[in-house]
């Protein structure tokens, strides 16, 4: 997952005093098929000049931020948005400016993109930014598009090891590129060799690999990073000193201490009824969406998904879906 970019560091997760103005703003991560996105350099006459960022622009009072996002697109590059997703939502203070930048995935335009004030563009791939500077709020937005669109979550408990680790060869070569070790049933001695095998059949096709709640396990077997549980939120006071951090959420609070920790990811769930959690109904993607409206990091959601659900996930402002049934079938 690792890149270099000429980013600065993240900025901080908190919220500037309430006696300090945001400016909102939109912004566009505008993507082709490929994954590419593009990044536009800003003009000789304005703050940062030369810098390069993601295209977009204020937003208007009383506007609504994907209204915003059409009309800046449409003055800057010419294009019209006809599908945009939801996705995340930064604050980043500048010396000269206290900015909340909501982002949007744009999947699909018509028109002919062009710089209509001769600013230059640059298709670009999240793991090899190739222009440069970059404005220092990007940093965590080029991460986050380094994340694929599903976490896969191993299942060897109900298929059986051999089983399942036939179902993730195959899955590995189909493209899946992250997923989690999750086997509690497994005596510590066999899980840690099952967790090797994965992190070496993952290793082949570029895959990364997180281990559910045990750093040790992580760095002991080379894994890319730890899925925190809720409960391991609580009670951390810092990240982990792994690559990637990923987090259980459930609610509000929980988000907020996944952000807080500077965790790369969360999922949150169950959304749908499923069988891990018999009885719950799930959230629903209503809540869910309400949940994700101004968070800041990419949100997988989970619980009773199946690959029928992306589109509807990004819809809410998830990054993804989670799954682990429905990850094998």
């Amino acid at each position: 997952m690792s890149s270099k970019t000429h980013a600065a560091a993240d900025p901080s997760p908190f919220p500037l005093p309430p006696s300090r103005h945001r400016v909102e703003v939109a912004a566009a991560v505008i993507l082709r098929e490929d994954g590419s996105f593009l990044l536009g350099q800003r003009p000789a006459n304005k703050v940062y000049a030369g810098y390069w960022e993601f295209p977009g622009g204020k937003i208007e009072p009383n506007e609504a931020p994907l209204a915003a996002l059409g009309r800046e697109l449409h003055e800057e590059l010419g294009i019209d948005v006809e599908c945009a997703y939801p996705w995340l939502t930064r604050d980043y203070d500048y010396a000269h400016a206290a900015v909340r930048l909501r982002f949007f995935r744009v999947v699909k335009w018509s028109g002919a993109l062009h710089g209509r004030e001769s600013q230059r563009f640059a298709w670009q791939s999240p793991a090899a930014i190739e222009v440069g500077p970059l404005l220092p709020a990007n940093a965590p937005i080029l991460r986050a598009l380094r994340l694929p669109p599903v976490y896969a979550i191993s299942n060897a408990a109900e298929l059986g090891g051999q089983e399942f680790l036939r179902r993730l060869a195959l899955a590995l070569a189909q493209g899946l590129k992250l997923l989690q070790v999750r086997e509690k049933h497994l005596p510590e001695d066999e899980l840690r060799c099952f967790a090797t095998e994965m992190v070496r059949l993952a290793r082949a096709h570029g895959a990364c690999v997180l281990v559910n709640g045990s750093v040790e396990l992580a760095r002991h077997i080379g894994a890319d990073g730890v899925h925190l549980t809720a409960a391991q939120l609580t009670q951390l006071t810092r990240r982990p000193a792994l690559e990637l951090i990923g987090a259980s959420c459930h609610d509000a609070q929980e988000l907020a201490r996944a952000a807080a920790l500077g965790a790369d990811f969360v999922v949150l769930g169950p959304v749908l009824p499923t069988p891990s959690h018999p009885g719950a109904a799930g959230i629903g993607w209503e809540k869910l969406a309400g949940l994700l409206r101004d968070y800041a990091l990419p949100v997988y959601a989970i619980g009773g998904m199946r690959p029928s659900d992306l589109e509807t996930a990004w819809r809410c402002g998830a990054h993804g879906i989670s799954m682990m049934r429905g990850a094998w079938g």
